[in-house]
């Protein structure tokens, strides 16, 4: 207005506005003056322990002086607690402001505390401890004053109370009760003894509401003791019955912290129901008792010898599977050199064994089709060679062949896709699959025609692939964890990572050092399964090389692509697992879970390899099928929780793959998906079920796929009804249950064709069983969930179980690493039997 003026009128007008500015400056701040001499300032000395009654206007203002002896050697809290005692001061609140040596606390009373959507709590009983500075000198007696002023005109009356807190300083193992709210909140000290570097504070209730929140923060002032500013300094954790926070020397200069409980204004962080939202948006909403009953103990951590322990555990468990096969292995080398020597004078072995080195069986197997309607035809066949079996599927059953038939085939057979010798005459390759994969009886002859140099740089991209993915995947991964970690150090909330922080011991900047440690087991072992198979594939390739009879036309086609990325994708679920237990939660719980789609559906492929290697399914195939798998696993847990439609579209989608599943297998991939599809299915509806009912032609396949497609629609109906939160184990669930499934057919199917299991497959059977039992029991003890809120999930908290380091779910880690290499190792060898028999004699299921 000035400078508009100055434009606009002259210069004396201009001078006679500063004038007038410059007299009501001078008025105002002399009625100012006047008013603050009539206002009565009364100080009092006063007294500890004692409660003082009286009344507060904005005419007086009262002050209130205390002294105390401290000393350097011995520390106590003093504690003041306010009451209002008249009705309707939340209107015209009173001030109390604390002046100490080195701090300065201020409060209001009724204190106002807002929750969420911004409601209002007033409390009219505060009780705060005032914060201690420290001394330099032995003994000093310091001075603080209390004041007390309104604005009220009418007067407000209040007690005011000042006492000591002689249990101010925690004792080590020493448990301490107190009761805590949010207008009262409570803080100790604890100080490191010598000799303990790192201590775990642990504060139990038998409440579970109000939720509350345990702070570790620094010796300094201000203590930030309210639930909104609780969070600004140190480390914190929501609780409900239980919390506990490790605490390290090197991080606190003064070697000594404050514990600090606050109680909530609302339970909603807890998981805890929240109050209607208030009519009016400044209305007071009464919040009722929620005083909680607490106590709290400090523990010395573990020492540095329990760390090497533990580390040295660790490695002697899986260094122990490493010396195991190194003696296995020389065991089974001695057999083999015997064996070669036995080949070599045939003279001084029996004749079953002779029978069995030539390839040709002591004892013919009992053919699992020597049933029903084929039992009269296999009844009558003789134990000549058989040289075509395609003109008639009634021809198909073990039966001897001599060594001439098999030697009169040359190696050409398997380095070409089709050879005339073997179809009949006919013009393209595909009439020729159409007969031969159509047949009702199918030996694995049949499904391993293509050329072992193409199929095996097949399966060898298996490998291939999922090395990259694997570094592809886990370098993004490796810093987002860091990142986590970095968050964690640095915000002090340890709600972020969902760990079991009764048995977290952190070492450097990680927070959860041993449940980081027990993966090494994955990657240990699954280089150690890379390395057996690595043998295999060198003893094969040599006897390929050598025109071993035995490598080329008898037992399972060795492809080992498929092996390589097994174990691969073991010791990528170990590297990823520790990466998610950096700092475990909802958001990277993929981590843990994507190479255990991996390896799920690698071993499903391997058992389908086994018997049908030239109709497997590509690596590019398989890699963009467990891409959307893991797709819709990052849906389902960012979308699926309390999402219906999402369930309904996922469930929709499993049973359509899974009967497009289903008919690719039944059909070994003789159909097309095309506009006719529907008519060819009303055709085959009407021809086998309406005109004439007749039975499926491959029957153990149908059983097998009846069983699949119960199962899978019973875990769709499953999740549509009971919508789980953990969508991603749910996801695992299902490939587990299928795997184990097709697994189970495979035993069965190959036990009922009169084929052994040997002793060492037996052996990992039998111990992987016993090891996946012990295994799943401790997996299944829950530490910790992200399903629910941080402080629900820590009320699943367990000490450590061994060596004061590893809990139950380092454990898990221990077995289920174990359990994998036991499963793997049970693929590689459970068809070594077959090894002496020719492929024409071991039959497709």
């Amino acid at each position: 207005m000035v400078l508009r003026s100055c434009c606009k009128f002259g210069p004396v007008s201009v001078l006679f506005r500063l004038g007038y500015v410059a007299l009501l400056l001078l008025c105002v701040t002399h009625l100012r003056c006047a008013r603050a001499e009539s206002k009565t300032v009364v100080q009092k000395d006063a007294e500890f322990d004692v409660t003082y009654n009286d009344t507060v206007t904005s005419d007086n203002q009262t002050i209130y002086a205390f002294n105390h002896t401290v000393s350097r050697n011995k520390t106590e809290g003093v504690r003041v607690t306010v009451d209002v005692l008249s009705e309707g001061a939340e209107s015209s609140p009173i001030l109390f402001v604390v002046r100490q040596k080195q701090a300065v606390l201020s409060f209001q009373v009724p204190l106002i505390l807002r929750g969420l959507y911004q409601r209002k709590y007033p409390y009219a009983h505060v009780g705060r401890t005032l914060c201690q500075p420290p001394t330099r000198t032995l003994s000093e007696t310091q001075y603080f004053f209390v004041d007390v002023s309104t604005l009220s005109s009418l007067g407000t009356h209040y007690q005011l109370r000042i006492s000591r807190v002689d249990s101010f300083t925690l004792h080590t193992d020493k448990k301490f009760s107190f009761t805590a709210s949010p207008s009262q909140p409570q803080y100790f000290k604890y100080v490191f003894p010598d000799g303990v570097d790192t201590a775990i504070v642990k504060v139990n209730s038998e409440m579970t509401f109000p939720c509350s929140v345990m702070s570790i923060q620094d010796i300094q002032c201000p203590v930030y003791d309210l639930d909104n500013n609780v969070a600004f300094i140190g480390m914190y954790q929501t609780m409900t019955k239980t919390a506990a926070i490790t605490v390290q020397r090197k991080d606190f200069p003064s070697n000594s912290f404050y514990v600090v409980v606050v109680v909530k204004t609302e339970d909603e962080a807890c998981g805890g129901p929240l109050r209607f939202y208030p009519l009016r948006p400044d209305e007071l909403i009464d919040a009722g008792n929620r005083s909680k009953t607490l106590d709290v103990v400090v523990s010395p951590a573990i020492s540095s010898d329990v760390y090497v322990m533990g580390m040295l555990f660790c490695l002697g468990i899986f260094l122990s599977f490493y010396l195991l096969t190194f003696l296995v292995a020389c065991v089974e080398n001695k057999r083999m050199h015997r064996r070669r020597e036995g080949l070599l004078n045939p003279a001084d072995m029996s004749p079953a064994e002779t029978a069995s080195l030539l390839g040709k069986p002591g004892v013919t197997p009992v053919s699992p089709y020597e049933y029903g309607s084929f039992a009269d035809n296999a009844s009558t066949l003789s134990s000549e060679a058989i040289t075509d079996s395609i003109a008639s599927d009634a021809n198909y059953g073990y039966m001897e062949r001599s060594l001439e038939s098999v030697t009169g085939r040359s190696r050409q057979e398997s380095l070409s896709s089709i050879e005339e010798d073997d179809y009949d005459t006919l013009a393209d390759i595909d009439s020729d699959k159409n007969i031969v994969r159509t047949k009702k009886y199918l030996c694995v002859s049949d499904l391993a025609r293509k050329d072992k140099r193409v199929l095996s740089k097949k399966y060898q991209i298996y490998f291939w692939n999922i090395a990259t993915i694997g570094v592809f995947y886990a370098l993004p991964v490796i810093q987002l964890v860091i990142t986590y970690q970095t968050v964690v150090n640095v915000t002090g909330n340890q709600d972020i990572c969902y760990y079991n922080f009764l048995c977290a011991h952190p070492l450097g900047n990680l927070s959860a050092f041993n449940n980081i440690l027990s993966n090494l087991g994955y990657v240990m072992l699954g280089l150690l399964f890379l390395l057996i198979v690595l043998q295999r594939d060198i003893i094969h390739s040599r006897a390929l090389d050598r025109h071993d009879l035995n490598a080329l036309e008898c037992g399972i086609p060795k492809h080992f692509g498929l092996f390589y990325a097994m174990g691969t994708a073991l010791m990528m679920e170990g590297l990823l697992s520790a990466c998610y237990h950096v700092c475990p939660n909802y958001t990277n719980f993929q981590f843990d879970t994507s190479f255990m789609y991996m390896i799920a559906g690698l071993c499903v492929l391997k058992l389908y390899q086994k018997r049908h290697p030239d109709i497997n399914a590509s690596a590019y195939t398989a890699y963009a099928c467990l891409a959307a798998v893991i797709f819709f696993s990052v849906l389902g847990v960012v979308f699926g929780k309390g999402n219906m439609v999402f369930w309904i579209i996922f469930s929709v989608l499993h049973i359509l793959a899974t009967m497009l599943l289903s008919t690719q297998l039944y059909y070994m991939g003789r159909w097309r998906l095309d506009s006719g599809i529907l008519r060819r299915i009303v055709y085959v509806i009407y021809t086998d079920c309406i005109r004439q009912c007749s039975g499926p032609m491959y029957i153990d396949r149908m059983v097998l796929l009846v069983m699949g497609n119960i199962v899978n629609w019973s875990l769709a109906a499953y999740g549509l009804l009971k919508t789980p939160n953990d969508f991603a184990s749910y996801l695992l669930a299902i490939a587990i249950c299928n795997l184990l499934l097709y697994f189970a057919f495979y035993i069965i199917m190959k036990l009922r064709s009169g084929e052994r299991i040997q002793c060492m497959a037996m052996v990992c059977i039998l111990f992987t069983a016993v090891v996946w039992g012990f295994a799943l029991f401790f997996f299944f003890q829950g530490l910790s969930t992200w399903q629910k809120t941080p402080a629900e999930s820590r009320e699943h908290n367990r000490d450590c179980i061994v060596l004061s380091f590893f809990d139950d779910h380092d454990i898990w880690h221990f077995l289920s690493s174990i359990a994998m290499f036991g499963s793997f190792l049970v693929l590689l060898t459970m068809d070594d039997d077959l090894d002496d028999v020719q492929r024409d004699k071991i039959f497709v299921f």
